[in-house]
């Protein structure tokens, strides 16, 4: 089998592109960024837009496909942001979602911000009326619904909703990440709304496996990906206080729009269609995200020298 990643040099994309060699599958990688060699990888640098033949002859030819490529970030500041959600989000789906075959495994990574939080404190259901808050959420639903066109052409797609994904690698503008560099750095650990808010924080090794397990199911349409449990953000402060050894400081400020109380998934589908649901041991997965020490500052560059916390994604 031949498995074509895009969005290969991304967080979840590198864990991703690593566990599918590791089990014996070659795989072409598909990033925007230089990706580094390894056994087995075939890199394609280009941009899904760009409708690149190379791109193309790829994704045709591909057993599976995993489509993790896009914009993140639920707060990006610039002022051109919804049209780059919609380039890279929205119209590289579309150019993705054209290439493949029918009958050819397609994964696509969506995310958890799509259903605007838990509500009423119940865990979220893939069924359920979905609340997107700002302008990455609603792009996101927006590729739900290109797939939703696929699926009822026939097409064999699973939309996968991954919640809080943490591990090595993850990008220095997500929560722990932005934490643990303020934590280096001395800095107070700004939190959003409350210490009481809860996030189902996903480790990526898990996320990766799921995706993977996801690909050789039955499954059709959105599956949750989480571990349906949520951690307090005053739990993941201790967490990051105890790897780094530590004493912090926070500070509480008010949330954005953006910002959900709290995210939980169900796990029903997922343990039906894959057979498990992820588990998260908050110490050990933050310890690992510590000592991978390729965590950026944000601070560093001048960029964010009061760290803001949580993203939902």
């Amino acid at each position: 089998m031949t498995a074509v990643v895009t969005g290969a040099d991304g967080f979840i994309g590198r864990t991703l592109v690593r566990q599918l060699l590791a089990i014996g599958e070659p795989v072409v990688g598909i990033d925007r960024a230089a990706q580094p060699p390894l056994p087995g990888l075939t890199v394609l640098t280009a941009d899904l837009c760009d409708r690149d033949e190379r791109v193309a002859a790829a994704l045709a030819g591909a057993d599976a496909v995993f489509h993790l490529a896009g914009c993140p970030g639920v707060r990006d500041p610039r002022p051109a942001i919804d049209a780059l959600r919609h380039r890279d989000n929205v119209l590289a789906a579309t150019a993705v979602l054209a290439a493949i075959p029918a009958g050819t495994p397609l994964v696509v990574t969506s995310s958890s911000s799509v259903y605007g939080g838990a509500r009423f404190g119940r865990a979220s259901r893939e069924r359920e009326r979905l609340r997107p808050r700002g302008g990455y959420a609603r792009s996101k639903v927006a590729v739900e619904r290109l797939c939703q066109h696929r699926i009822a052409a026939g097409g064999r797609t699973v939309i996968a909703r991954p919640f809080t994904v943490a591990g090595e690698g993850q990008r220095p503008d997500m929560a722990l990440a932005r934490w643990i560099a303020a934590a280096r750095a001395g800095r107070p650990l700004r939190i959003l709304g409350s210490p009481t808010r809860t996030r189902d924080v996903t480790d990526v090794r898990q996320v990766v496996r799921a995706l993977i397990a996801l690909a050789g199911s039955s499954a059709q349409g959105p599956v949750n990906v989480g571990t349906g449990s949520g951690h307090s953000l005053a739990r993941m402060v201790a967490a990051v206080a105890d790897a780094l050894q530590v004493e912090v400081r926070t500070r509480v400020a008010p949330a954005g729009p953006a910002e959900v109380s709290d995210t939980r998934a169900d796990t029903t589908r997922l343990c039906r269609l894959i057979g498990w649901v992820p588990e998260t041991d908050l110490d050990r997965l933050v310890a690992r995200q510590v000592a991978a020490g390729s965590i950026a500052d944000p601070g560093s560059t001048g960029a964010d020298t009061d760290p803001v916390l949580i993203g939902v994604a």
